[in-house]
């Protein structure tokens, strides 16, 4: 249904009972008629209108679990919402909120999306949202955050891309359940993404060699194209078939596009990466662009992106099953690019299960390098993220080891996937295994050493 009709059932009463509510219709004013719903609405989607204010009983709509009010002109989160008891997640995405009080945080957060808005400081309050999982804050103008977001122990994901943050606190190397972390875009990372874009060593395909065909796909940061290039060295010889991924040139909840395109770049030669074959140059719109080797379609998502529900785990369909062999294997791919990403000094940040392209029998590629984060190899530092992201590859490790039907039949092979399992999950983070160690005891997952 269109914006404008649904704004007319809600008026005419047509949309009783309903749990769920999207309403973008320039709206500049709350709509009194949404109270007709208090008894049943655990959804509200206020996006896309030109609201700047909450009414003060909201807390009336007593089932509110989750509010959307992205693209709106909110200068400061609403304090009303910290007052609605059952409210856990919450999204104010690309507004102008500049303030963000203690008093607006529900005291049941689960969810707080807060991207590309004007925020300098985070409330101290924070440290007292005992159920953070997800914290979203790119593109804003953070220098610090909070010691008392420590406090936060639940919290799994957490989006600090283009601030302004010349370092990263101690304490979030001990957080123990942080397993998702994306920093690219800020001060103290700029350097190293600008290095891998303007060193390093990848061809340059002009844009009129290019011939975009289907479009395949499209995520935050940019959409992917089927195209043919054309070689610059004969008329004759036939078009190569290739993916092309134009950026959108607009900061996502993840991060910049010229950093995942920097971490792309950067981080690419692994069979079980997609073969970056260069950057787009000369594009009319000036558009930032890669060339990727095309995917046998057998391809396909390993699972889809976390629900309201699940708020950090992936949704799997409910037929997903892998017999060990092909779990071990598609574990051992995803540990071993991981590891070679880790030795070039790039953190992917979001690996998950949905970032994952496998075909059956294991075979596995993984993708999406918008939360990927660069470090010095050389450094300490390389070994605090390389375990916080362990836990990440904890995770995908138990979804893998829930959906195999025949470990009872492989006891060492169980065995092995359990401890290791385990391990990655540990919740303190220096008493993780690396990645090279986690691909090695991959490599023969029966052997008991």
């Amino acid at each position: 249904m269109n914006s404008t009709s649904t704004l007319e059932q809600l008026r005419t009463g047509q949309l009783a009972g309903a749990r769920r509510l999207s309403l973008s219709c320039g709206l500049s004013e709350f709509p009194r008629e949404i109270f007709d719903l208090a008894d049943t609405l655990e959804i509200l989607d206020l996006s896309g209108n030109a609201l700047t204010a909450l009414p003060d009983d909201l807390p009336r709509l007593h089932k509110l679990r989750v509010v959307f009010a992205s693209n709106n002109p909110f200068t400061e989160l609403p304090e009303v919402l910290g007052e609605c008891s059952q409210l856990s997640m919450v999204g104010f995405k690309a507004n102008r909120i500049r303030r963000v009080s203690g008093r607006a945080l529900p005291p049941q957060l689960r969810w707080l999306i807060l991207t590309d808005n004007e925020i300098e400081t985070l409330p101290r309050e924070i440290g007292g949202c005992a159920q953070l999982q997800k914290l979203m804050l790119a593109g804003n103008r953070l220098r610090s955050l909070p010691d008392e977001l420590a406090r936060c122990t639940r919290l799994e994901l957490l989006r600090l891309a283009a601030n302004r943050l010349d370092a990263l606190p101690d304490w979030l190397a001990e957080m123990p359940r942080l397993a998702w972390l994306a920093y690219a875009g800020n001060p103290l990372s700029e350097p190293l993404e600008h290095a891998a874009l303007v060193d390093e060593p990848i061809a340059e395909i002009e844009w009129d060699h290019l011939t975009l065909e289907q479009q395949l796909g499209e995520g935050a940061s940019g959409v992917i194209y089927r195209a043919s290039l054309n070689s610059r060295e004969s008329d004759s010889a036939a078009p190569r078939p290739v993916a092309v991924k134009l950026f959108k040139g607009v900061v996502t909840s993840d991060g910049l596009p010229d950093c995942e395109m920097a971490a792309c770049i950067h981080g690419a030669d692994h069979p079980n990466l997609i073969p970056v074959v260069g950057k787009v140059q000369g594009h009319p719109d000036q558009t930032h662009g890669l060339v990727m080797a095309l995917i046998d379609p057998a391809f396909r998502n390993l699972a889809g992106p976390p629900s309201f529900d699940s708020c950090t785990r992936d949704v799997y369909a409910a037929d997903t099953r892998f017999d060990s062999a092909s779990a071990v294997q598609l574990a051992h791919g995803i540990a071993s690019a991981a590891a070679h990403l880790h030795a070039k000094g790039v953190m992917h940040g979001d690996l998950y299960a949905h970032n994952i392209l496998h075909r059956g029998q294991g075979s596995a590629l993984l993708g999406d390098f918008g939360a990927a984060s660069f470090y010095g190899t050389g450094s300490q530092q390389g070994r605090v993220w390389q375990r916080l992201e362990v836990r990440a590859f904890g995770c995908l490790l138990e979804e893998l080891i829930e959906r195999c039907d025949d470990l009872h039949a492989e006891p060492a092979i169980a065995a092995t996937l359990l401890a290791l399992k385990a391990a990655c999950l540990n919740d303190v983070p220096r008493e993780r295994p690396l990645f090279d160690d986690i691909a090695s005891r991959l490599s023969s997952p029966g052997d008991r050493r």
